[in-house]
């Protein structure tokens, strides 16, 4: 056995798939990646090898470039039209702006490296591996120290991939999230809204925009401190992503003490509940406010507003029919909602 572990990628050894018509070399393989350290499949042509693939999602693939049924080289382009059918699928059923659909298509994009083994050393079935979707090739035959390094490389690759894969996800989230509240923010805000639009438009839907405000914030801040007025914005940035339907709302905070709430495929009724859900719910924290005009307690002022998006208009439309709402219900005397429909 060897004295080095195997390069881990989780908590199981990495998972080796096996692709050779040959016994003897399939029986050589096996053994030696069992002495490394590796689990280990083996399957005895292409089509196996792609049945398999699917089934077990191996961490590598040694690919033998000749083999009845199906040959290593069509092998190879089917695992690379997977791995392109399944970034299609992810594009088509997902939202591409979001942190969350950027994470799932990135898994799914994440190709297995393939080695393929052959007999074959002259230049166009180097090419031929290669153009199939090759990560390398070795020739029979096997010299064994030039398979487990290859082996160990394309492994290291992998692993790096996953690594920089997950601190550019960590990165997108952070460059979506506001610090303070840990909601959207506006600049998520604005991709999400831009998105929701052309697709609501495309099916005739309806979208609903929230925008509300702390009421009297500023005597807030100045009677009981910055620190006091952060862990009031956190508990109501708390009340309001509570109160939105998971599914498809994103609350963002929209600047300051005023958040905003998106709500793709909901009508005016609907809108108007959620925001009297959040309304109540900041009322119900009790958070004192002894300079508020309105209250002994934080309250809310709420604008909200809706409209069947098209392509004639813009989704400034909403956001200002929405804050003309907001400016409504605080000139008529704050802890309130206003709704204004705009063409619907």
């Amino acid at each position: 056995m060897s004295g080095t572990s195997p390069i881990p990628t989780n908590s199981k050894p990495p998972l080796i798939l096996v692709a050779d018509d040959d016994k003897a070399m399939r029986t050589l393989l096996r053994e030696y990646m069992d002495n490394e350290g590796y689990r280990v499949v083996d399957v005895t042509n292409g089509q196996e090898c792609l049945n398999a693939y699917i089934a077990l999602k191996p961490d590598l693939v040694l690919l033998d470039a000749l083999m009845p049924v199906m040959d290593g080289f069509t092998c190879c382009n089917e695992l690379i039209q997977i791995a392109r059918n399944n970034l299609a699928n992810a594009l088509a059923n997902f939202d591409t702006e979001s942190y969350v659909s950027t994470t799932v298509i990135g898994k799914l994009w994440e190709r297995t490296p393939i080695l393929m083994i052959t007999g074959l050393d002259d230049p166009d079935s180097v090419n031929r591996a290669f153009n199939s979707g090759a990560s390398d090739y070795v020739t029979k035959p096997i010299h064994w120290a030039v398979l487990r390094q290859r082996v160990r490389r394309l492994l290291q690759q992998a692993q790096l991939y996953k690594q920089l894969e997950a601190a550019n996800q960590a990165l997108q989230q952070l460059a979506n999230m506001d610090g303070l509240t840990g909601l959207a923010n506006r600049r998520r805000f604005d991709q999400y809204l831009n998105n929701q639009w052309m697709n609501l438009a495309a099916s005739d839907k309806p979208l609903s925009l929230i925008l509300c405000d702390i009421d009297f914030f500023k005597p807030f801040n100045d009677k009981y401190g910055h620190p006091a007025g952060d862990l009031c914005l956190q508990k109501v940035a708390a009340v309001l992503n509570g109160a939105a339907q998971k599914n498809q709302d994103l609350v963002a905070r929209y600047g300051g003490e005023e958040f905003a709430v998106i709500m793709p495929n909901t009508h005016a009724p609907g809108a108007v509940h959620v925001a009297a859900l959040m309304q109540s719910g900041v009322r119900e924290l009790q958070i004192d406010h002894l300079e508020s005009g309105v209250s002994n307690y934080v309250t809310l002022s709420l604008g909200v507003a809706t409209t069947i998006p098209d392509f004639n208009s813009s989704p400034s439309n909403l956001i200002l029919a929405a804050d003309k709402a907001l400016y409504q219900a605080k000139q008529e005397g704050r802890n309130r909602i206003i709704l204004k429909q705009v063409n619907y």
